[in-house]
């Protein structure tokens, strides 16, 4: 059985209005949802970079904690648009968003 036709574009709308509605819940988090958000995104970094950035010295892979944030976000963004070469980090970095890459940078940035 089809709906008539006279139901369809509400239908549409309500569906609109639930995706907005689910898009600003996303986006309202709490400033402690937001760091933990943060923190689990920059812990993916951990396997290669150490626990918050914290590489051992003298070891292949950079340490992380405490760089500048304009440094670490403008090698991420190079790694992600291929100018800067890489074995994994132009992958890795793909997947994240150019947001996600900025507040990445911005927490490592702020670990001593």
């Amino acid at each position: 059985m089809t709906r008539p036709p006279s139901t369809l574009p509400a239908a549409g709308v309500a569906v609109a209005i639930a995706l907005g509605l689910l898009a600003q819940a996303a986006t309202a988090a709490t400033p402690e949802e937001q760091r933990l958000r943060t923190r689990a995104l920059a812990a993916t970094c951990a396997q290669c970079h150490g626990p918050d950035g914290r590489a051992v010295e003298g070891e292949a892979m950079i340490r992380l904690a405490g760089r500048d944030q304009n440094y670490l976000l403008t090698q991420l963004m190079a790694f992600r648009s291929g100018q800067r070469p890489a074995t994994i980090m132009h992958q890795i970095t793909k997947g994240y968003s150019p947001e996600q890459l900025e507040a990445i940078a911005e927490y490592f940035s702020k670990v001593k």
